[in-house]
C-alpha cells in the first residue's frame, strides 16, 4: 500500500508491504538502508538499539530507533490516521516492511492476503481496496 514516512523534517511516500507475519510489540516499519538514507537516519544511529531479529532465514542485525517516524496510509479518496513508530533498519532488506501492531494501528483489515484486497477498518466490507506493485529499494 501506498504510505507516507515521515522522520524529523524528511517526507517520503513510498510502498509498503503489509507482513502479519513481521511480529511486533510496538508499531514498526522496517526499512532498506537506501531509504534510511534519504529520511536522514543512516549512518546517523545514535538513538538506534543494535538488535537480532529471528526470521525463516535465520537471525538478522538491524538497528531500531524507537518512535522514530510518523506513518500513513494514503488512498486516492481516504486516509489512515498518522501513527507514530519505531523504525527499524535493515541491511539487506529491498522492501518495506509494515509489522502487524502497525498494521492494527492504521486500521487496515486484510480481506483477501493473496488478492490484494484490504479495506479501512471504519469503511464497509464492501468497500474493497486494491493494493500496489511493489518497490524495491536496491
Amino acid at each position: 500500500m501506498k504510505i507516507k514516512i515521515l522522520c524529523k523534517d524528511k517526507l517520503v511516500e513510498t510502498i509498503g508491504l503489509l507482513n502479519s507475519g513481521y511480529e511486533s510489540e510496538t508499531p514498526q516499519v522496517l526499512i532498506p538502508v537506501e531509504l534510511a538514507k534519504m529520511i536522514g537516519l543512516w549512518p546517523g544511529l545514535e538513538n538506534a538499539e543494535e538488535t537480532e531479529f529471528e526470521t525463516a532465514g535465520g537471525p538478522l542485525k538491524v538497528w531500531i530507533i524507537p518512535r522514530a517516524c510518523r506513518i500513513t496510509v494514503l488512498t486516492e479518496d481516504a486516509h489512515s490516521p498518522e501513527i507514530e513508530g519505531d523504525i527499524v533498519i535493515s541491511p539487506i532488506a529491498d522492501e518495506v516492511l509494515i509489522s502487524d501492531k502497525m498494521i492494527s494501528e492504521l486500521s487496515i483489515v486484510l480481506e483477501d492476503v493473496g488478492r490484494g484486497l484490504w479495506r479501512f477498518r471504519w469503511e464497509s466490507p464492501e468497500k474493497l481496496r486494491r493494493s500496489y506493485p511493489p518497490k524495491y529499494w536496491k
